[in-house]
């Protein structure tokens, strides 16, 4: 069970003071403390600061929202650490993705925002439910097979909720992260 201290308020909290950190880095030039982009060796710890960093107000808001939703439900099925383990690894997973990906077909793009770990967190309850399961032991679809569902449900989310600027791919991989998370309830205790 979830401890008394929620991991989704945690990481809110995280969201604020990184945003504000943002704005004192912009003020010296160092905004790029934050920012995942290619090559992702030469600022490894972007890795991590990228999953709490925002563009802008409107961004973090959107994030702070669908955490809210997604992770409320989510920590009362975990731990705390695994909580923010979980979503920490996704969140770089999903980023790592997006910027790697966009570089094999151009230049690549820079990523920030948690919009990849939050989908995750979604990807985790549409999976990890008892309709769901009851289902898949239902129609008793093969590994592969339930693979081959969750991008395909994946991919649909992730082209319904693209706008131009938006990091797809990471959305993509994320969701489909968490779906596979979900199915063999990894964070469940």
């Amino acid at each position: 069970m979830a401890s008394a201290r929620s991991p989704t308020v945690e990481t809110l909290l995280l969201f604020v003071v990184v945003f504000a950190l943002q704005g004192v880095a912009s003020l010296v030039g160092l905004l790029g403390l934050f920012v995942l982009a290619p090559p992702i060796t030469a600022d490894p710890w972007t890795i991590v600061t990228s999953v709490y960093a925002h563009g802008s107000i409107p961004h973090l808001l959107s994030n702070s929202l669908a955490l809210l939703l997604a992770g409320l439900l989510v920590e009362r099925r975990t731990t705390r650490w695994r909580f923010h383990l979980f979503f920490l690894t996704v969140g770089a997973l999903a980023g790592i993705t997006q910027v790697v990906s966009t570089g094999l077909l151009g230049p690549g793009t820079a990523v920030l925002g948690a919009s990849g770990a939050v989908f995750g967190l979604i990807g985790y309850l549409l999976a990890g439910n008892v309709v769901a399961s009851t289902l898949l032991d239902r129609i008793r679809l093969p590994p592969r097979a339930q693979f081959a569902l969750f991008a395909l449900a994946a991919l649909v989310v992730t082209i319904a909720t693209g706008r131009p600027g938006v990091a797809l791919v990471a959305h993509f991989t994320g969701l489909l992260l968490g779906l596979l998370a979900g199915a063999v309830g990894l964070l469940d205790t």
